[in-house]
This record gives C-alpha cells, sequence and structure tokens, in this order.
C-alpha cells in the first residue's frame, strides 16, 4: 500500500464494520442461547431517530454508550440487560457502541464510556458515567421512576423494574401482553394492527390512561409516517390560515418532541380561525394532548393558551 493510499476515514469506517460485525455476532450468540435481552436493541444513525427518540414517545428508553474493550462498559451492559428483562418490558435499552458508530457516539458528546441516561417523551435526562454496579443502576432506575410518578409522566402503578424474583421460581414479565402486541406492531410498521390493540383496551376500560396515551402516540405516528417535512412547513409558512398544512407540522413538532411548538402552532391556528377550521385545528389540538400523560405541565400550559385562544 502506497501512503497515499490510507486515510484516517477509511480507518475508521474500517473499525466501526469490524465493531459492528462483532456486536451482531455477540447478539446471534446470545439469541441462539436463549440469553438475549429481547428489549435492547443496538443503536446506529439510521435509527436513532425511531428507536429512541420515537419509541421514548410510547415507554422510558435507557440509552447506553458502550464499547467493547472497555470492562466498566461490559459490566454496566450486562447489568442493564438483568435489570430490562426483569422489568418484563416496562422500559428498552438502546445501546450504542462506540466503535461501531463513531459518528454517532461523538454527537451524543458522552464524557466518559460507559454512560448511561434515560429518554422519555425525546427528553434527555442524564444518569451514571463510568463503573456502576447492577444495584446502583437499580437505584438510580428507581429514583427516575419516582420523580417522574410525582409528576404525572408515569402511571402510578408504574414500577419500572418488575418484581424481585422468589428463590427457585422463574420470573413473571411484568409487562402486560397487550402492550407487548401494541410495541411489536408498531416496531414492524403495523400502525393500524397497534391503534386496535390500544382500542380494545379502551372498549374494556374507558378509564385506561395507559392506553388512551398509547392510542395517540400510535396515531400521530401513523400520520407522520411519510411526510414529506420540508413541503409541510413550507406550506404551513406559505399559508397561515391552511388548518391542514399547520395540523401536519403540528404533528412533525411532536413527533420531535417539541412539544411546546406543536401547541403554540395550533393554538394560533385556532386564534386567527373562525367557525369550522377553529373547530377542527381544536379538535386536533386535544388529540394531541392526549400524546402526552395526564399531567404534564405542558399541556396544562396550553390548554390555558387555548382557553384564550376561543374566549
Amino acid at each position: 500500500m502506497q501512503p497515499s493510499d490510507f486515510s484516517m476515514q477509511s480507518a475508521v469506517d474500517l473499525g466501526a464494520r469490524k465493531a459492528a460485525l462483532e456486536r451482531e455476532a455477540k447478539r446471534q450468540a446470545e439469541a441462539s442461547s436463549g440469553t438475549a435481552n429481547p428489549y435492547a436493541i443496538d443503536i446506529t444513525e439510521e435509527n436513532f431517530q425511531t428507536e429512541v427518540l420515537e419509541r421514548s414517545l410510547r415507554a422510558p428508553v435507557v440509552l447506553a454508550v458502550l464499547a467493547n474493550w472497555s470492562e466498566q462498559a461490559k459490566q454496566v451492559e450486562a447489568a442493564l440487560d438483568r435489570l430490562a428483562v426483569g422489568a418484563g418490558g416496562q422500559w428498552f435499552l438502546a445501546k450504542i457502541d462506540t466503535e461501531a458508530t463513531p459518528q454517532l457516539a461523538q454527537a451524543l458528546r458522552a464524557p466518559t464510556v460507559p454512560m448511561v441516561a434515560m429518554v422519555i417523551g425525546g427528553q434527555v435526562v442524564p444518569g451514571p458515567t463510568g463503573g456502576a454496579t447492577e444495584e446502583q443502576l437499580r437505584e438510580w432506575l428507581s429514583q427516575i421512576f419516582e420523580g417522574l410518578r410525582q409528576q404525572g409522566v408515569l402511571p402510578q402503578d408504574y414500577t419500572g423494574l418488575g418484581e424481585q424474583e422468589a428463590p427457585g421460581q422463574p420470573e413473571e414479565p411484568s409487562g402486560s401482553s397487550a402492550q407487548a402486541e401494541a410495541a411489536a406492531a408498531v416496531q414492524r410498521g403495523d400502525y393500524a394492527a397497534a391503534e386496535q390493540v390500544y382500542t380494545r383496551l379502551l372498549e374494556a376500560d374507558p378509564g385506561d390512561e395507559t392506553a388512551k396515551t398509547g392510542l395517540a402516540q400510535v396515531r400521530l405516528i401513523a400520520r407522520v409516517h411519510g411526510l414529506d417535512a420540508n413541503a409541510v412547513r413550507k406550506a404551513a409558512a406559505d399559508d397561515p390560515a391552511d388548518v391542514d398544512a399547520q395540523c401536519k407540522v403540528a404533528d412533525i413538532d411532536m413527533y420531535g418532541g417539541k412539544f411546546e411548538d406543536a401547541f403554540a402552532r395550533l393554538v394560533e391556528t385556532v386564534r386567527r380561525t373562525r367557525d369550522e377550521e377553529r373547530d377542527r385545528a381544536r379538535t386536533h389540538l386535544l388529540g394531541l394532548f392526549e400524546v402526552l400523560p395526564p399531567g404534564d405541565p405542558r399541556v396544562a400550559k396550553a390548554r390555558r393558551a387555548l382557553t384564550s385562544a376561543l374566549f
């Protein structure tokens, strides 16, 4: 090889490819042996939006920045895998390998490896960095979930950690089979099937807030699927009175975690429109309120703004 044939970029690409292949081989070996964590996924630049940000609208996502060369990272990964399996699907584990996806790791600006964070509703809550024991990670998760329950972001009966396994007895998954069915449908892109699951839950219990939120989130994801964001934003900017365009931009903002921007856009649309157009914007906004859990302060603020716009 001549000196001119070599570049740092090619070295990085080869290293990332090798790391990705090694992680895939590890995942397949775990699956074959029955030790794989069904609630974990390897994150890349291509699936970060869907598997971390979008998924966090439906359930908490624990983001772990890892590296195969780090023994501490291996220990943290194993501990998180056990905790995720024990939780029975109440949250998902998103793994970022700094060797397999170096650009994504750099974009996250992780101060060290391993690093752990919680992503909920598109928002990131920092967690432990460096080595952490399973008990320390369990305590951190417990504190995060308790705070989210107090804020009304999570239901009061949400544990996030499942029950402790009794000696000599296998642990039963604590996640709802219906919730798991809906999550699987969304994962394969069958939004209609997921909507049917949540509709059945609400028919059985109209007061099921978790199902109500899940239904609103699935409908949002289905609406934004396939939208041309640039074209939609241009249409909304060109004609502020175009309620359909304003609703589509609000959906895109909600999908991207810009909840307050989405609410403000539709409140202003309500303010500037009348009669049927106003009612369409108002109804769409009320539907977006249900994407977030009951008691979310951003919804309360937007409801007050909506009342002011109406009267």
